[in-house]
């Protein structure tokens, strides 16, 4: 095997995404990072981000990290983890965790705690599903609309107040991006916005969804499923699959979905270094 270590983003992007596309679901996330990245449309970093890629002699196997966040694996075979770690460890002083399938990202953190030490704890799992079986779903009263100009201080607020880990910082510009693509949708009642969905524009046919967020004092009424029902017809009436992550700790949010017609693709952990 050979494993390759770059951080440029269109490079990596020609080299593997062969691969990935095979299977555009089940690789989303490394898919829509690498590709923000290669065309321009991330924001602005202050380091670089580092792609991996195992040949045998085809690619096998891939893993991201980008700055500020652990190495992502996605649905790496654990096989693999060992020789990304060693190369992670080659040009990373430090890392914070690992993320992807559970034996992959289990094998990794041992092989880097063995090599720089510390501690591992796994801290989270999520949950990748697809829509399969498409349900609409209602609210008690309001209405979708997109996401208004005069909304963007809100969304910022919502979304780091919700997903402050995943979003890390930049929030208005965030927020801004979303305005900008036409990718946020509201849930109005009586004029007043009480939910809010996003998504991914369209890559290789998928649509990522998400974040879906709505304020604890407009809960338990519907809307965000509603919304995120809304939003999944949008993007299979424009030809494309619609994807979803969810927090394995939060039942409530997998029922939902589990509602509208989506289905359980695959489950990751998320496991942490500590010294």
């Amino acid at each position: 095997m050979e494993v390759r270590v770059t951080s440029d983003p269109q490079v990596f992007e020609q080299t593997v995404f062969p691969f990935l596309q095979q299977d555009p679901v089940l690789h989303t996330i490394i898919m829509s990072n690498v590709h923000e990245r290669a065309n321009g449309t991330a924001r602005a970093e202050s380091e670089p981000s580092y792609y991996v890629s195992v040949h045998d002699p085809d690619v096998v196997g891939v893993a991201m990290r980008t700055p500020g966040r652990g190495v992502y694996l996605g649905a790496l075979r654990d096989a693999l983890a060992e020789p990304i770690a060693d190369a992670y460890a080659d040009v990373l002083p430090e890392l914070t965790g690992v993320a992807g399938d559970r034996p992959a990202a289990h094998r990794f953190a041992a092989r880097w705690v063995e090599r720089r030490g510390g501690n591992l704890t796994e801290t989270r799992g999520t949950r990748l599903h697809k829509l399969i079986d498409f349900t609409p779903l209602s609210a008690d009263g309001g209405t979708p609309r997109p996401m208004n100009a005069d909304e963007v201080d809100l969304v910022a607020a919502w979304g780091k107040d919700g997903f402050a880990e995943e979003l890390s910082s930049g929030h208005h510009e965030w927020a801004g991006g979303r305005l900008a693509d036409g990718t946020m949708w509201m849930w109005e009642v009586d004029g007043e916005a009480v939910s809010m969905v996003g998504y991914h524009l369209p890559l290789f046919g998928v649509c990522r969804v998400g974040p879906v967020y709505t304020p604890p004092e407009h809960r338990r009424h519907g809307y965000a499923g509603a919304l995120t029902s809304h939003v999944s017809a949008m993007i299979l009436a424009d030809g494309n699959q619609a994807c979803l992550y969810t927090d394995l700790a939060n039942p409530t949010s997998n029922k939902i979905y589990y509602e509208a017609g989506y289905r359980p693709v695959a489950d990751f952990v998320d496991v942490e270094f500590s010294t």
